[in-house]
């Protein structure tokens, strides 16, 4: 998955598919079954007191903030394919760096949306200092980004490849 200035996230079959079954779980029966978590608790009495219902309540609210995430994020999707192989970082791709030109101290991730992390590969948002720094940059070239304590770090572009997750 990617994200491009337009507000456009591209996202494969796949990606698509699971938020949105995602979607549908949290509208349908996870709504369904925090309901009956806060009538259970405000059946306890006193709600002033009532830790369970607060957080029933609580879990409602991250709940729908996730569903407004969800719906936002799927009404600008675009499905397709991952981008071109053209030697460019770009979203959607497996990128492998150099830090300070050291190229035995190495990092490959994916650069992409935080929603299309997974266990089997380190992902880095196109907006993180890193991912912004390198985006656009070519196989061989250097790239610079600033830290959070201010300083600038340079890394070499070993690889840049579309994801194929």
């Amino acid at each position: 998955m990617t994200q491009t200035s337009e507000n456009v996230t591209w996202l494969t079959q796949e990606a698509y598919n699971k938020l949105k079954d995602e979607l549908e779980y949290l509208t349908g029966p996870a709504r369904t079954e925090i309901a009956a978590k806060i009538a259970a608790a405000r059946e306890e009495g006193d709600l002033r007191e009532n830790g369970g219902y607060h957080a029933a309540k609580e879990e409602q609210g991250k709940q729908e903030l996730r569903v407004r995430q969800l719906t936002q994020l799927l009404e600008n999707a675009k499905v397709g394919e991952p981008p071109a192989s053209n030697g460019a970082v770009a979203p959607g791709m497996v990128v492998t760096i150099a830090f300070d030109g050291d190229e035995d101290d190495t990092l490959t991730f994916l650069l992409a949306s935080r929603e299309y992390a997974s266990s089997e590969i380190e992902t880095y948002s196109p907006q993180s200092p890193l991912g912004g720094g390198v985006i656009g940059h070519k196989v061989g070239e250097n790239a610079e980004y600033e830290l959070p304590n201010g300083k600038k770090a340079s890394v070499k572009i070993l690889k840049a490849e579309p994801y194929n997750g």
